[in-house]
């Protein structure tokens, strides 16, 4: 065991007694824990009440909304919960999370693209066309 974890006047000057991380990562104060939990709230109540009262005739225009708010609520957590900004860790955080959308981005549009080709290339024949097979 050191020497300096054995003698209590060190504790508080320059050992290793502070709580915080290696990483350098900002920890949230209270404030902006609440901040982000009023933020997360508003988010999931908005598109609930937009449901339940049927506000747009239209479930397309309903899912589009919820989506932009599904989009801003991600952008809360990231921000609030996960403390993930341009600084942290020198920027590497922020990188490998704008990777990650791209890879999302690209097997999601890439899946929709091919099921929708395979929907309209393999539509099951008509009777009628049926009939005319050897």
């Amino acid at each position: 065991m050191s020497a300096h974890l054995d003698h209590p006047a060190d504790h508080g000057h320059g050992g290793h007694d502070h709580h915080d991380d290696d990483d350098g990562a900002a920890h949230g104060t209270f404030k902006s824990y609440m901040t982000g939990f009023v933020l997360a709230a508003i988010l999931t109540a908005i598109p609930f009440w937009l449901v339940m009262n049927r506000v747009f005739p239209e479930s397309r225009t309903t899912a589009l909304v919820i989506l932009a708010f599904a989009a801003v609520q991600i952008v809360v957590h990231i921000i609030y919960f996960l403390h993930m900004d341009t600084k942290s860790e020198s920027g590497w955080n922020m990188l490998a999370l704008i990777f990650t959308l791209v890879l999302v981005v690209i097997t999601l549009s890439g899946s929709i693209w091919i099921m929708y080709h395979l929907d309209s290339n393999m539509m099951p024949m008509s009777t009628h066309d049926m009939r005319k097979m050897p």
